[in-house]
């Protein structure tokens, strides 16, 4: 008998999962299928198999206000286990010269801590804070909750508001231009830059000039999930068993079954041929779909160079030095700072803003620049993840994924970095010398072979230059989660609104296709330009 569902998802990553989750819930049978042995993408959490009881989150950790996204509450991810720990001392950037610049979960010390590096710099961070409130509130937050609007009707709806002008006119700003003109202290704007911007977009880009100032009047800030970040994704997959959904692991489809114009299946690399009566959605790249799965004659030439123009981000790759310890980094610094000892997040080589045009040559040479990087001790906020009285902690750093040209060329110098790194961090916290008991590194080339997706060691699965931003994203024609073909869908990181742990792509392709499929639901919000409109 032929295997036939309502639906098929391609990828198990977790913006894949919540559009199954959410389609599941509404009676559609719905089928996800994942080349690996479990889901959930980077919500990976890996025990260390030399030492038992040490558990590593391998790639994403710091998840950005997950408790605050719609499809947490809706999808009701606390009863099936998922808790969040958000650490008020949320960010601390280590100086050279024993400095400390803090972000808290509390606003005032914030405003306290910078205040001891620039009065000045520190009433400016309020002022745009209590600007942007209301930006954020009413223009920014259901922009991400909601299908991108083509930029032009976007641009001419926001004119028409005091709001909506302001937003515009800072956003004709690349976050460097932003720092430099409202910011005095170098360490200052190094720091906002990094929080904001290197691990996301390139510095250099316009557009982007809002979004410090909307970071400052976030109401969330970092948060790491309980037990690890696969708890996430268990938590998913267990809502999408209890509303009937089917997961099938270690599957690999090998093509998008076309016929009579529409996405009707797939065919996996056993041959088997699995059927969709309404629809086919893809999390995968746009490389891997629409080159990889499809057909060339299913690809006109203008979607096929659009896809081929896909562009990843020179910036986004991550190197990791990932250590099991007998006891928690003490830092120097802590004798002045004695909550560093609970900081969440910890940045250091970092002291100036003239560091980050060396950084991005760097990048752009595929060269090592000098060590900037930032990481946690999880087993201080959840004891859980390593044997009893001992830890695990990381650092990340941001390296080019051709590694002086050949991304193959990491395999030999991977462990020779990692040392660097241990270097720089136990200059900071020099109780690391007697406390690591083992350590291990992951660069770039690492990630992509284990995530293909994340093409180029990308994880965020495309840059935001190039135009790949908003209702183009991944590209013009595809922004909407809808490719060419009916009855094909897209649902990961590269539509909108981009890369990171957030859930919104698969949130916003869950509205599209309950709308396309006449699905109602009362989780589903007004459209963004009934919302934008009513401003």
């Amino acid at each position: 008998m032929p295997d036939v569902h309502d639906g098929i998802i391609i990828g198990g990553g977790h913006n894949a999962l919540i559009l199954q989750a959410y389609l599941c819930r509404a009676g559609l049978d719905v089928l996800l299928v994942e080349r690996k042995a479990v889901v959930g993408g980077g919500l990976s959490t890996l025990e260390d198999p030399s030492h038992p009881g040490f558990y590593h989150n391998t790639h994403a950790f710091f998840q950005r206000a997950i408790t605050a996204m719609p499809w947490y509450r809706d999808l009701e991810l606390e009863s099936h286990g998922a808790t969040y720990i958000e650490p008020e001392l949320n960010v601390a950037l280590l100086t050279s010269d024993g400095r400390v610049l803090e972000w808290w979960t509390d606003f005032e010390k914030t405003v306290k801590s910078f205040a001891t590096f620039s009065p000045r710099d520190a009433d400016t961070l309020c002022r745009w804070r209590d600007e942007f409130v209301p930006i954020v509130q009413d223009i920014l937050s259901p922009e991400a909750f909601s299908p991108p609007l083509p930029p032009d009707e976007r641009r001419k709806i926001l004119g028409r508001t005091a709001q909506g002008r302001r937003l515009l006119e800072v956003s004709e700003l690349s976050p460097l231009e932003f720092v430099h003109k409202e910011f005095v202290h170098p360490t200052i704007k190094a720091g906002l830059l990094f929080f904001n911007g290197l691990r996301e977009v390139d510095l250099r880009a316009r557009g982007f000039g809002h979004h410090i100032a909307a970071l400052l009047a976030s109401p969330v800030k970092a948060q790491m999930s309980r037990g690890g970040t696969a708890t996430l994704a268990r938590a998913l997959e267990a809502t999408i068993h209890e509303a009937g959904g089917r997961i099938r692991t270690m599957v690999t489809p090998s093509r998008i079954v076309v016929e009579g114009g529409r996405a009707t299946g797939i065919i996996t690399s056993e041959d088997e041929r699995i059927q969709a009566r309404k629809f086919v959605a893809s999390s995968l790249n746009p490389h891997q779909t629409f080159l990889d799965l499809l057909a060339e004659e299913h690809v006109p030439a203008n979607v096929r160079d659009k896809a081929e123009n896909f562009r990843y981000n020179i910036l986004a790759p991550l190197f990791s030095l990932n250590l099991n310890l007998r006891e928690a980094p003490r830092y120097t610094a802590a004798a002045r700072y004695p909550e560093l000892d609970r900081a969440f997040m910890v940045i250091m080589g970092l002291d100036d803003v003239a560091q980050y045009p060396d950084i991005v040559r760097h990048h752009e040479a595929g060269t090592i620049p000098p060590t900037v990087m930032w990481g946690s001790c999880p087993t201080v906020f959840d004891p859980t993840q390593a044997p009893t009285g001992c830890h695990t902690a990381f650092m990340w750093e941001k390296l080019p994924y051709r590694l002086r040209g050949d991304a193959r060329n990491w395999d030999a110098e991977r462990d020779r970095h990692g040392r660097d790194m241990l270097n720089l961090w136990q200059k900071h916290a020099p109780n690391l010398e007697r406390a690591v008991i083992s350590s291990f590194t992951r660069s770039a080339l690492d990630v992509e072979r284990c995530f293909p997706n994340m093409r180029e060691g990308d994880l965020l699965i495309g840059a935001f230059t190039n135009g790949q931003i908003g209702y183009h994203r991944p590209f013009p024609g595809a922004g909407h989660y809808r490719a060419h073909i009916p009855g094909l869908y897209l649902c990961g990181s590269s539509s909108h609104p981009g890369g990171n742990i957030t859930g919104l792509p698969g949130y916003n392709a869950a509205q599209v296709l309950f709308a396309d499929l006449d699905l109602k639901a009362p989780w589903v919000p007004k459209p963004i330009l009934e919302r934008l409109s009513s401003l």
